[in-house]
């Protein structure tokens, strides 16, 4: 009988190749990973980077992936969707602690702070794995200097797929870093559409009716271009409303080179 021996990845000068830590499955079409850093990656809250399997004529399957840990932290944590068929996610899904995958040498990326004026409330919104990057961002000590509030809303279609939730409802209370400031400065609005849940609301309602302003950061009771910066990450449908949205009210889209009242990852949305 033949045994089928994985060949090793290779890395490149674009790509390095790292070990699987550690894989957590959130239900049946969410899951997460955490893979070892290299000595010289670096990167901001926010950013996101290629990692990838070989595909199936021997080159590497890349997809971009947004960073869920810390900067800080000794290794990378990423959180996906499962796809049956997909050419990437079909595979990645499978992986085991041990096993190779590519990581890119160079993140980058736009739902960073340096990419927004500065300002009193950030509202992170996200959809799905959407939240990926809120995750390392509001684990960033700089964050909680530079706002006096941090809202990470996060809308989900199941409760099983709100990821992280334990780690948000208790604001970080483990995080040696930023656990003290958090408890004062972070909000956490998990909202779940297809479920029985306390909020069912889709994101855009919570924003008209006034709910996401509920809480420490209740005033004013919407978005203010003054004072409120927002980052959006997810669904296109969601963040083709909220964008519209916040051009009515008088937000201008930021970027790297020229911050502004809200960003959006165009690398994601085209």
């Amino acid at each position: 009988m033949t045994v089928a021996v994985s060949v090793p990845l290779e890395p490149s000068a674009s790509l390095s190749v790292e070990k699987v830590l550690s894989v957590k499955h959130w239900n049946e079409h969410l899951f997460s990973f955490t893979i070892t850093r290299p000595a010289s990656f670096r990167f901001r809250s926010g950013e996101f980077v290629m990692i990838g399997l070989q595909g199936d004529n021997g080159k590497p399957l890349l997809r971009a992936y947004s960073v869920a840990s810390p900067a800080y932290a000794e290794e990378l944590e990423f959180l996906s969707i499962k796809v049956p068929e997909g050419p990437l996610t079909s595979k990645l899904q499978q992986i085991q602690p041990g096993d190779e995958i590519y990581l890119g040498r160079k993140p980058t990326g736009t739902l960073v702070t340096d990419a927004l004026k500065p300002g009193r409330r950030l509202f992170l919104l996200g959809t799905g794995t959407g939240l990926a990057p809120w995750m390392s961002i509001i684990r960033d000590p700089d964050v909680y200097d530079l706002f006096n509030h941090v809202v990470v809303v996060h809308s989900v279609r199941r409760v099983s797929d709100l990821a992280y939730r334990e780690m948000l409802e208790s604001k970080l209370a483990d995080d040696p870093l930023v656990a003290d400031v958090a408890a004062e400065q972070l909000e956490y609005l998990p909202t779940v559409t297809r479920e029985e849940f306390h909020t069912r609301d889709r994101i855009n309602v919570l924003i008209e009716d006034g709910r996401m302003f509920v809480g420490g950061a209740a005033d004013p009771s919407n978005f203010d271009p003054e004072h409120d910066r927002i980052m959006l990450c997810g669904s296109m449908a969601m963040i083709k409303e909220t964008a519209e949205l916040l051009e009515k009210l008088g937000f201008t889209e930021g970027s790297n080179a020229h911050p502004g009242d809200y960003v959006i990852e165009r690398a994601f949305v085209g």
